[in-house]
């Protein structure tokens, strides 16, 4: 049941840098994972929303919540994208003391452009997605065995899109009122990586004392 959703319609698009970026759908089989994730999301309890649901494979929860992930930066991103432009960010940061270079993997890192970087970024992510090896659209068939190194990979890598908008565009995402957007959409990111040990913490090193912040005042 997770796999239809995965190569659904496109429900929209928007311009990320040079091309057209989707907004990826989960296989009709997921619709009561995602319709789960909705619901414990709607509660508040950011920490206990992204627990496996019982009995469900954590294989799949990962992919619908990987899927869901790029969604959500691919849209936080478009709202500020007229901003991040190659002359106001000509590299890749985030913060003085983080420069993120680009490599699919294959090939040898490039310092580049912000608008540069997340394009390829995201149009990675996609052909990811899109790939029926690593998330196969078949029911039946067993996910890869280097499927959860492939979401650590992407996540880790969609990750600095969050901390570059934060060091370079959180005052555009303050004009438009996107931080609460913003904010909610960090925390579930970390809580759902931080409970499946997705992302090494070092990763978190550009935003870790608002991150800190974020998952303190949960506690209150």
């Amino acid at each position: 049941w997770y796999q239809r959703r995965v190569r659904e319609a496109v429900v929209s698009t928007q311009s990320t840098g040079s091309s057209t970026k989707t907004n990826k759908k989960l296989p009709d089989g997921a619709q009561h994972l995602k319709d789960y994730a909705e619901a414990t999301l709607g509660s508040g309890n950011l920490s206990q929303a992204v627990k496996l649901p019982p009995g469900e494979d954590l294989c799949e929860w990962v992919a619908v919540n990987t899927v869901d992930f790029y969604n959500q930066i691919n849209m936080l991103y478009g709202t500020i994208q007229d901003y991040c432009t190659e002359d106001s960010c000509p590299i890749m940061t985030a913060g003085p003391k983080y420069e993120y270079h680009w490599s699919d993997g294959t090939t040898k890192p490039i310092k580049c452009s912000a608008p540069k970087y997340i394009d390829e970024l995201m149009t990675w992510v996609q052909d990811q997605l899109e790939d029926d090896t690593l998330f196969p659209d078949k029911v039946g068939v067993a996910f890869p065995k280097n499927f959860m190194t492939m979401c650590k990979n992407i996540l880790k890598k969609l990750f600095r899109v969050y901390a570059h908008i934060y060091h370079l565009h959180f005052k555009i995402i303050i004009e438009l009122g996107e931080e609460p957007h913003l904010n909610t959409s960090l925390k579930h990111f970390v809580y759902f990586c931080n409970e499946f040990n997705l992302i090494e913490r070092k990763q978190y090193a550009p935003l870790s004392d608002l991150i800190e912040k974020l998952l303190n005042k949960d506690n209150e």
